[in-house]
């Protein structure tokens, strides 16, 4: 959410910024509900010091007998009352107003992020890997020989509907071995601390962490008002809600692996097959609590932790910085890796990591104390590390062999009990 007292301190810098996400200037409306907002506040403080004196004044009328100005004093303080009641109520409704005005309003950019309308402004800041040269032609994830008996999409599809997949033998001992690896590597060599936190949320987490007002299509509610997380990103951020910090407890940083639930409800028609895109799928996710002046480094510490998942595994990867028209809404600045998928021949998203500055943090009244000083709002950072289900669409299509099994990355060997690869009948062996 953004600081009022900043948009009425400079109205055109913040105008400024919205348009390099190619949004109109929002300051004009926001500062005119603002101001009336404002007005109203006074004029109840007014009419409220006025009920207080003429509730003086009615007891002196009383005691001297001016029964005529006793009566007039006594509806004055009615009327006041009523006045007072009135101009709150007007106001607590234009400060809801503007609120919900506020959280709508996507975060501002970092001076740094490139200026861009789409993903083709997108520039990329290094790659890692180079693809490998195939002597035939390769399959995606879902027509390789030996993944197909461990990928159910039709008993899925009989379950739940389009979007989701049922995974066994071989390839979900993969999946989970991916998952535990990426733990391991996070909790030991990068020093995260892990979590393990519920998938269902009260409304306050996903107001914290922007998935509401604005993205509510995009998620599931249950009929008792609890959400389904998109990302464990709502649950460990949301951690330090409410929370005044000691500066010396930063950074605070944490991983965890969850379901996450999305609806998908603007990508109609994208990747409908395979299991590329679902509705319910796993993620290895990265939260960062930090200062203000240690963000940005933070940031660039965090995409090294997703590179470093990939890199272990050898999987060929491109790290891009994101154009301000491609960032996410609660965004100051955003690294996508995108892994090298051979059956598409294309790279693909499998991480964003994001920098949010105390966009979230306003949200969540999110704060630490700095030695001696006054209590400031924390900077919040997440990044995925890595999505589980598309990590393994990697492995499965840059392993895959002529004869349709799959070399699995040495990395995995040891959670798979020494097994090294899936065969073509789809075993591990």
């Amino acid at each position: 959410m953004h600081d009022i007292r900043a948009i009425r301190e400079n109205p055109a810098a913040f105008d400024a910024a919205l348009s390099r996400r190619g949004l109109p200037a929002a300051s004009p409306e926001i500062l005119a509900l603002d101001e009336s907002r404002r007005a109203k506040i006074l004029a109840a403080e007014t009419a409220q010091a006025d009920q207080n004196r003429a509730s003086k004044d009615v007891g002196a009328a009383k005691a001297r007998g001016d029964d005529a100005e006793f009566e007039r004093l006594r509806a004055l303080v009615s009327d006041k009352k009523a006045e007072v009641a009135r101009l709150n109520a007007e106001a607590a409704e234009q400060d809801a107003a503007l609120r919900d005005m506020l959280m709508r309003i996507p975060n501002l950019p970092h001076p740094d992020v490139p200026t861009g309308k789409d993903e083709g402004d997108n520039v990329e800041l290094r790659r890692w890997g180079s693809p490998r040269q195939f002597d035939f032609t390769p399959r995606e994830h879902f027509d390789i020989a030996g993944v197909k008996p461990g990928m159910d999409f039709e008993t899925a599809a009989k379950l739940s509907g389009a979007r989701f997949v049922v995974l066994k033998g071989a390839v979900i001992r993969v999946h989970r071995a991916l998952a535990q690896f990426m733990l391991d590597t996070h909790i030991t060599d990068h020093g995260l601390t892990e979590m393990w936190t519920p998938v269902l949320v009260k409304e306050d987490a996903m107001y914290g962490t922007n998935q509401l007002p604005k993205f509510a299509e995009d998620s599931y509610q249950t009929t008792n008002g609890w959400w389904l997380v998109p990302t464990s990103e709502v649950t460990l951020t949301n951690t330090v809600a409410g929370d005044i910090l000691d500066e010396s407890a930063l950074p605070i940083r944490m991983t965890a692996h969850t379901q996450c639930f999305r609806s998908e409800a603007g990508s109609a028609g994208k990747d409908t097959t395979g299991m590329l895109r679902q509705h319910q799928f796993e993620k290895v996710e990265m939260v960062s609590i930090t200062t203000p002046e240690t963000s940005m480094a933070e940031h660039d510490r965090m995409t090294a932790c997703a590179e470093a998942i990939l890199e272990k595994l050898g999987l060929p990867f491109r790290t891009i910085v994101l154009c301000t028209g491609d960032m996410g809404f609660g965004a100051q600045k955003t690294h996508d890796l995108e892994v090298w998928l051979p059956g598409q021949n294309r790279y693909r998203e499998i991480s964003s990591v994001s920098v949010c500055g105390d966009f979230q943090a306003r949200r969540m009244n999110a704060r630490y104390r700095p030695a001696g000083g006054k209590p400031e709002f924390v900077h919040t950072l997440n990044g995925s590390g890595l999505a589980v289900g598309r990590c393994l669409i990697a492995v499965l299509e840059n392993g895959q062999q002529e004869d349709g099994s799959v070399d699995l990355p040495a990395a995995l060997h040891p959670y798979l009990g020494g097994k090294t690869r899936i065969t073509a009948e789809g075993t591990l062996a």
